[in-house]
C-alpha cells in the first residue's frame, strides 16, 4: 500500500524550530518528487517547498525560503521539513505529498499520494 505519513507536528514558542517527518511506505520515495503543503487556519492550502528526485529544492511560498528547508534519507524513505525562526504565521496543517513523477509542482493535481497532515503551533 502506497502512503505517506508525517510525524513531528506540535507547539513551539516564536523563533523555535521544529523538523518534520515524511515516511513513505509501498514506494521508493526517492525516484520521485516530495514537497509539503500547509494550510492555516481560514485560509487557502499553499505548496511551500519541494524536493525531486535529484534533491533539487524549490520554494514555492517565499516567506519560508530563508527559514524552511528539505532533506531526503534514502535508507530510511524519509523526507524531512526542517523549519527554523518559526513565525506564527507558520503555523498551520503541514502535508507531504508525493507526486506523480520526479519533478516538483506546486499544483495539487500532480499530487499522487497525501500524507494525513500535522498540526503545528507557532505561539507564545
Amino acid at each position: 500500500q502506497v502512503q505517506l505519513v508525517e510525524s513531528g507536528g506540535g507547539w513551539v514558542r516564536p523563533g523555535g524550530s521544529l523538523r518534520l517527518s515524511c515516511a513513505a511506505s509501498g514506494f521508493r520515495s526517492s525516484y520521485y518528487a516530495i514537497g509539503w503543503f500547509r494550510q492555516a487556519l481560514r485560509k487557502e492550502r499553499e505548496a511551500a517547498l519541494c524536493i525531486n528526485n535529484s534533491d533539487g529544492i524549490t520554494y514555492y511560498a517565499a516567506p519560508v525560503k530563508d527559514r524552511f528547508t528539505i532533506s531526503r534519507d534514502n535508507v530510511e524513505n524519509t523526507v524531512y521539513l526542517h523549519m527554523s525562526s518559526l513565525k506564527p504565521e507558520d503555523a498551520a496543517v503541514y502535508t507531504c505529498a508525493g507526486f506523480t513523477n520526479s519533478i516538483c509542482s506546486n499544483y495539487p493535481a500532480d499530487v499522487h499520494t497525501w500524507g494525513q497532515g500535522t498540526q503545528v503551533t507557532v505561539s507564545s
